[in-house]
């Protein structure tokens, strides 16, 4: 049972994204709202620094400045929240954003954050350094939220057997059912035998249930790419996936169709461990 969300923010408006996705999930879900913005002390470190003997800046401006950031990015996340009626609390927390994230999910249910952070127009990654570790180290779900994404519209499951994809399976499944969406499952169907298999295991966890699903699969092309057209396709506003497939190797890192469709889905996307 879905009952908090975690909404990390920065005060960017990559994170702007995922405060509105979060939001609106939450009221439509009945959840509560816990805001969250990490003041990063690897600034604070990198003034302290002695470099060559060039002294310090004065650093009472810099904390003033990163302080007043995060009161104002919690500050438009709240007042989202009251806009839509629901319940929100929120936190400053210091130290490395993404281990800060890490362990304030353990007390929620769902994590939703940008795909993009607040340094998103100086690099050229295709995703933040906070939401990758977020994704690394979390042990609860997350929502990985990218410029442009909407809640709203069906949900696409990926679907390949492994136990990432039972749990985002179950998640999608009671996602589906609470917002009243059809449930797409994608299945990779080049091995016909296993997909069949696929298939009647997902029949039979949601036979209990009166959800509406569409069973779709492809025998051609890579499956994270065929995932994201699937959702194109349907005009879906979540995809949820397993955070690693079969071939998983160190629980550190997520799987490489799971890193894909992270990087070039248009909606947001679930990632289940």
């Amino acid at each position: 049972m879905m009952e908090s969300i975690l909404i990390a923010t920065d005060g960017s408006e990559a994170a702007l994204a995922a405060e509105r996705y979060g939001v609106s999930l939450a009221k439509r879900l009945r959840a509560r709202v816990v805001g969250l913005t990490v003041i990063e002390e690897r600034w604070s470190q990198l003034l302290r620094a002695n470099a060559s003997g060039v002294p310090s800046p004065p650093l009472e401006p810099v904390e003033a400045f990163l302080r007043s950031r995060a009161e104002a990015a919690l500050r438009r996340l709240g007042d989202l929240s009251r806009s839509h009626g629901v319940d929100c609390n929120t936190d400053t927390l210091r130290g490395i954003a993404d281990d800060r994230i890490v362990e304030r999910a353990h007390n929620t249910d769902l994590t939703v954050i940008g795909r993009d952070g607040i340094s998103a127009p100086s690099r050229s990654a295709l995703i933040g350094s906070t939401a990758d570790g977020v994704l690394r180290k979390s042990t609860k779900p997350v929502i990985v939220v990218p410029r442009g994404a909407e809640a709203g519209g069906g949900i696409v499951l990926g679907f390949d057997g492994s136990p990432g994809s039972r749990i985002a399976a179950k998640v999608g499944i009671e996602c589906a059912k609470r917002l009243g969406q059809m449930l797409h499952v994608f299945v990779d169907s080049k091995d016909k035998g296993r997909a069949v298999t696929r298939f009647d295991e997902m029949r039979r966890m949601l036979s209990p249930s009166e959800l509406t699903i569409r069973e779709v699969s492809s025998t051609l092309g890579r499956p994270d790419v065929k995932i994201v057209d699937a959702a194109r396709a349907s005009g879906s506003g979540l995809i949820a996936i397993g955070a690693f497939g079969r071939n998983r190797i160190n629980e550190y890192f997520i799987g490489s169709n799971s890193a894909s469709v992270v990087r070039s889905s248009p909606v947001a996307v679930l990632l289940a461990r």
